[in-house]
């Protein structure tokens, strides 16, 4: 607050951040936690000529974000310091020392965001915040986001993956949710799929914890009959 009151275009840089443990079923519980998002050359970092640590991209950053620059400074001698076979070679000493190159942009897309060590499911939706996540949080974009949501969330899909797709045991009842784990999980698309996305939209919107109940135990039941899951297996299914 205090750097956007000093320069609007500030927060164009600062970015709300999600950690693994603020991501929930459906939901998430932000934190109040922000990230200073600054690649590598910024603001010049679309300019591929620039290699090492560019004092012209300072410069422009300087220029640009008065703000977050003088904040930054006060910190140039721990920044520096991070990495020195890295900083002030690969990249300039007051950006970030890994920036996601390849997948950035991904952010500021509607996106499932979702944990990777984790004691149930925990996918949730992310599509006007622009949330980042930290190391120990995933995202998935693409299409029918709410739809397949609804199957990542579901009993069915943690049970199987983590009796048959791999995704290994954590203590007595966690696993770790990694894509290549799950990647070839069937998701069915042979149905009406605004039934799951009409629910899985109530799901997110509900601030009722019996109302949201009651819909995620619909949407469980749904899925299981998508793969003829008999009554007595998905009574197996909920005691594990």
């Amino acid at each position: 607050k205090e750097l956007i009151e000093k320069d609007p275009k500030s927060e164009e840089i600062i970015r709300p951040i999600l950690r693994g443990r603020d991501i929930k079923r459906y939901s998430y519980e932000f934190a109040d936690l922000y990230l200073l998002f600054i690649p590598w050359h910024f603001p010049l970092h679309n300019d591929t000529s620039i290699v090492g640590a560019s004092e012209k991209a300072e410069q422009e950053f300087k220029n640009q974000y008065p703000a977050v620059y003088s904040h930054l400074l006060k910190y140039k001698d721990q920044l520096s310091n991070r990495n020195k076979a890295e900083t002030g070679i690969h990249y300039e000493w007051y950006a970030l020392q890994r920036w996601g190159a390849n997948y950035w942009e991904d952010f500021y897309r509607p996106k499932i965001v979702f944990q990777e060590m984790v004691q149930k499911s925990a996918f949730s939706y992310d599509e006007d915040i622009n949330f980042f996540c930290l190391d120990t949080g995933r995202i998935i974009v693409g299409k029918d986001l709410k739809y397949l949501l609804a199957f990542l969330n579901s009993k069915l899909f943690f049970y199987s993956v983590k009796k048959y797709y791999g995704g290994g045991g954590l203590g007595e009842s966690g696993i770790r949710m990694k894509h290549t784990f799950f990647e070839k999980f069937h998701c069915i698309g042979n149905i009406d799929k605004t039934i799951l996305i009409d629910m899985t939209s109530k799901i997110i919107k509900s601030n009722n914890d019996e109302e949201r109940a009651k819909l995620i135990k619909e949407v469980d039941n749904i899925i299981f009959d998508l793969y003829d899951i008999s009554s007595e297996e998905v009574d197996f299914i909920d005691s594990q």
